[in-house]
């Protein structure tokens, strides 16, 4: 069994995600909207914790994003690494090639849980265990996103997990058809720029469909103080048999 997932996200009208070239709110509207909404909505989903990528993880207080730490050749590598963990919520970060360094074990107060390839040093791992910081394996590259999943699971009783971007991590779950649910923050806002980010940005060629397959169930709309609008949508494999 994997945790169920749901991606949340807050977006501007046009779907970008860069919160600071968003118009601004209109006069009399809270300037702390989007914090604030992000943050309750977020509680009121009832997660175990959060899944990001190094990107958005090194924006955390404690946290800095440098160079990667591999060695010359993966290694045999697949026992996970659980550290002292005091924090009820965990914070996972995909970080295949160890760039992160830590101060802290936490993030907000959420345990930090490093995921890995097989490739970064020992010495990276014995940094990791004197920090505190929890790790755990995703094969060779790291990109085994199933398997972490599953040991997340069974290694640390996770069952529901927020995964928060950035835009290529939502891409690669969406991919992979491992998200079950989206929560959509929209902000009265718009950033108007081509090429800016977007929620979901897989990497692959032009002919590739990341969501071929999958359709939206609609669950619930909410207009929020303010104008922001919180949609809701499971996500479901489609039944209608492909056109050729």
């Amino acid at each position: 069994m994997r945790p169920k997932i749901i991606c949340h996200m807050v977006s501007s009208i046009d779907g970008r995600l860069l919160a600071d070239r968003w118009t601004p709110p209109a006069s009399g509207i809270d300037p702390d909207i989007v914090p604030r909404h992000y943050a309750q909505v977020g509680t009121r989903l009832e997660a175990d914790g959060l899944m990001v990528g190094s990107r958005t993880m090194a924006e955390f207080r404690g946290i800095t994003r440098g160079e990667p730490h591999l060695a010359l050749g993966a290694q045999p590598r697949s026992l996970p690494h659980v550290a002292n963990k005091t924090e009820p919520r965990v914070a996972v970060v995909f970080d295949r090639k160890g760039r992160l360094d830590y101060s802290v074990d936490h993030a907000d107060g959420d345990h930090i849980v490093a995921v890995l390839g097989h490739h970064v040093e020992a010495r990276y791992l014995a940094r990791l265990r004197a920090k505190g910081i929890s790790y755990l394996f995703a094969g060779e590259d790291g990109n085994d996103l199933d398997a972490a999943l599953r040991t997340l699971a069974s290694v640390f009783g996770v069952r529901t997990l927020l995964l928060e971007g950035g835009a290529r991590l939502n891409g690669a779950f969406l991919q992979a058809g491992l998200i079950d649910q989206m929560s959509l923050l929209v902000y009265p806002g718009i950033d108007g720029l081509a090429g800016m980010p977007s929620i979901f940005e897989y990497q692959g060629e032009a002919s590739t469909r990341p969501a071929e397959g999958q359709v939206l169930r609609h669950l619930a709309t909410k207009t929020l103080d303010g104008g922001m609008v919180w949609i809701r949508y499971a996500v479901e494999e489609d039944a209608l048999p492909a056109v050729v």
